[in-house]
């Protein structure tokens, strides 16, 4: 009784330590949203794309600065060389070698241009919120591509499990042929067909692994390392049945349409821009000079301000030409809108398709590997009764392993499907999808540089310090 207690007791250490094994493995396991975390912070497609809006972010500075007033400082020094000489009885030569010193102060601020640079300072915000808009949609990109990423190791590590066991039973298969071929129950032509199955089993695992090496580059090259222990997909995203709503919402929401309308704003914006370049522009001006002539006691502070206004009356065709190309291509940018949504609505149609066929092509391939399965253990049966032969046997075992392929590449297609429509309708982001990732504000940037501070004040300070942190990371 002694000996069964300490059995029973090690029995149920062992179960509590394998169990604790699982836990640990399924602990370690690597999920979707782990690959998708990766991605997010790896891509450098994405940093490409914010540093690309911090330079958009820069243009809108640019344009507000037109507003604001411009000073300049000068300096100059002349030293003047050569002789005078004056008509008198002596002939009297004089030297000139004067050197006069020059300070300059010029301070000019615009009053009326018929909003033009007020037009293109809304042009440029226009096109910030339009690269914004790119930049999400480049997100979802790389999110779409890490999903494909990592359906495409699991399919492929499924492929090479399948491939080992179909290469298992088939040495199994062989070596059944064999021992009935030594008793005289099937020719040697069934024992040439199980080694030539098993050696094509032995090719087409090779073929597989291969493949798995190369899902595993992509996946390294999307998320950023190689993959570890995959988790099972979780659930399907919630992406609904109503193509017809889906495709509105892509209308409404998708980055795509919104960088469209953004862009055919700012070029309605430009064109307006252009027309009031026609106009007269009036600027005060202001100016303060400094001068000492360094060989005598000759000096001079002179201070003036104005007002100028200049109109450009002819300049060649130049503006008149600005304008019709700023129509050209907003007129381009209103064309963009209607492809685009044109784009999204097939876009979200293919995937919603696809979806749709992988639903099906999953339950079809259940209801194929079901009979296959049970067909494949009939012949088996029925072969060692003698009714059925070698070749019945390698035939059924390869229907079941391709309905057993189908379904895998049918679920992994059937992920993707649902994935690519979120992306379709502007829903596959990192907020979106409630990754735990530090988000991105487009936002923190611009209103750090949107009024253009100066390098000196405090705003510009502040703004060197972001820029040295952007250049550490």
């Amino acid at each position: 009784m002694v000996a069964r207690s300490r059995v029973m007791s090690f029995g149920r250490a062992f179960c509590v330590v394998v169990a604790a094994n699982v836990v640990a493995v399924q602990a370690q396991a690597e999920t979707l949203a782990d690959a998708l975390v990766g991605a997010y912070k790896h891509s450098g497609l994405i940093e490409q794309n914010r540093a690309l809006l911090r330079a958009a972010d820069e243009d809108v500075a640019a344009a507000v600065s037109t507003l604001k007033p411009v000073l300049r400082w000068s300096a100059e020094a002349t030293q003047d060389f050569g002789s005078s000489r004056f008509s008198t009885s002596g002939g009297v030569r004089q030297a000139n070698e004067d050197l006069t010193l020059a300070a300059n102060l010029t301070a000019e601020l615009l009053l009326y241009d018929s909003g033009a640079s007020k037009l293109r300072v809304a042009a440029t915000k226009e096109t910030v919120l339009a690269t914004r808009e790119v930049l999400r949609n480049i997100e979802q990109q790389v999110l779409l591509s890490a999903v494909a990423a990592y359906f495409g190791v699991l399919e492929a590590s499924e492929f090479v499990a399948l491939r080992k066991n179909n290469q298992r039973l088939l040495t199994q298969e062989l070596r059944a042929a064999k021992d009935r071929f030594e008793v005289g129950e099937v020719t040697r032509t069934d024992v040439a067909l199980a080694e030539a199955q098993l050696a094509q089993a032995r090719s087409g695992l090779a073929g597989a692994e291969g493949d798995l090496l190369q899902a595993i580059e992509a996946y390294r090259n999307a998320v950023g390392r190689t993959p570890g222990n995959l988790a099972q997909p979780p659930a399907l995203p919630n992406v609904g049945n109503d193509v017809r709503a889906a495709k509105a919402l892509a209308v409404r929401q998708h980055p795509r349409m919104l960088t469209a309308q953004f862009q055919a704003k700012a070029a309605d914006l430009l064109t307006s821009a252009s027309t009031a370049d026609l106009n007269p522009r009036v600027t005060l001006q202001g100016n303060a000079r400094i001068s000492r002539d360094m060989n005598s006691s000759a000096r001079s502070n002179i201070a003036s301000i104005g007002v100028q206004a200049n109109q450009t009356i002819y300049q060649g065709g130049r503006l008149s030409s600005a304008i019709r190309r700023n129509m050209a291509q907003r007129d381009a940018q209103r064309a963009e809108l209607h492809i685009v949504k044109h784009d999204l609505e097939q876009l979200v149609g293919n995937a919603y398709a696809d979806l749709l066929a992988a639903r099906a092509q999953l339950e079809a391939t259940d209801r194929q590997i079901r009979a296959a399965r049970i067909a494949f253990q009939g012949v088996r049966e029925e072969a060692t009764l003698g009714a059925r032969t070698t070749l019945d046997v390698l035939d059924a075992e390869q229907s079941l392993l391709d309905a057993e392929t189908s379904r895998v590449t049918a679920r992994a297609n059937l992920y993707v499907a649902a994935y690519s429509v979120l992306s379709a309708t502007g829903r596959l982001t990192a907020k979106d999808l409630r990754l735990p990732v530090q988000l991105y504000d487009p936002e923190g940037y611009y209103n750090l540089v949107k009024d253009a501070p100066a390098k000196k004040s405090e705003q510009g300070r502040k703004l060197d310090r972001v820029l040295r942190a952007l250049q550490k990371d």
